[in-house]
């Protein structure tokens, strides 16, 4: 059970790094985009089906995604039962 809640704490910390990514340009031929397409890799399977349920909220011109929030409520509460 262990494993699982370290597996869990860590893609928690890959959700803050991919959001903490998004606010940065990144080139394609960046070392940077390496790290970022490994990230989207993992996080998406989670983070996909939760945006296309939970529509963005407009502020002006921008959208403001909910998903990534909606998804570390979820693990906390999933690691409060679990460890």
């Amino acid at each position: 059970m262990i494993i699982v809640c370290y597996a869990l704490q860590l893609f928690i910390v890959a959700i803050f790094a991919r959001i903490l990514l998004s606010w940065f340009p990144i080139s394609g031929d960046s070392p940077m985009a390496g790290v970022y397409s490994f990230l989207f890799r993992v996080t998406e399977p989670v983070l996909g089906p939760v945006r296309r349920a939970v529509p963005q909220i407009r502020m002006g011109g921008l959208g403001l995604d909910l998903s990534p929030i909606i998804v570390l409520i979820g693990i906390q509460i999933l690691l409060g039962f679990i460890c």
